[in-house]
């Protein structure tokens, strides 16, 4: 069972570091529990949403 959260929590660190999220040099990142990652890799979701307010298509 830790194993597995131990993955879920790497998995979510490495995609916060590619969308420059965080900087992998953030030891503050590392130290974070799953449900505190999971919440900020959803909040960086809903922030650049394709279809959010800026950036969507719009009808002219």
């Amino acid at each position: 069972m830790r194993n597995n959260v131990e993955k879920k929590r790497q998995k979510l660190i490495n995609k916060l570091i590619f969308f420059s999220v965080y900087n992998k040099d953030d030891k503050q990142l590392y130290e974070l529990s799953l449900s505190k990652l999971e919440y900020e890799y959803k909040r960086f979701k809903l922030q650049n949403h394709p279809h959010g307010e800026f950036g969507s298509i719009q009808w002219i």
